[in-house]
C-alpha cells in the first residue's frame, strides 16, 4: 500500500482551509514542504463578510457545478503551516 499522497489533488480546485479568517480556493499548481501554489485563486477573508467560512465554500462549489469560478488572484502561494487542511472543492458536502 502506497503512503497518501496530495498529488491527487494537482491540477484540481481545491480549499485550503485555515485556523484564522482566511480561506483559499484554487487549482492546485504544485506544493512542496514551504507550501501550496494555487492559480485562478479565491483569496477570502471571512472577517470581511458575512457568512461563514462553509458557506462561503458551498457557494463556490456551486458555482463551480455551473463552471464559473471565483477569482481574485492569478496565482498565489500560500504557506503551509497556514494551512490546516486540504480538500478538493468538489468532494465538499
Amino acid at each position: 500500500m502506497t503512503a497518501p499522497t496530495l498529488d491527487v489533488y494537482l491540477n484540481k480546485r481545491v480549499v485550503l482551509d485555515t485556523a484564522g479568517p482566511m480561506i483559499y480556493i484554487g487549482l492546485l499548481e504544485g506544493y512542496d514542504e514551504r507550501g501550496y501554489w494555487l492559480l485562478e485563486a479565491d483569496v477570502h477573508d471571512r472577517s470581511d463578510g458575512h457568512c461563514t467560512k462553509e458557506q462561503y465554500v458551498n457557494e463556490s462549489r456551486e458555482l463551480a457545478r455551473d463552471g464559473m469560478v471565483r477569482s481574485n488572484r492569478r496565482r498565489v502561494f500560500v504557506e503551509r503551516s497556514a494551512v490546516i487542511s486540504v480538500s478538493a472543492l468538489d468532494e465538499i458536502t
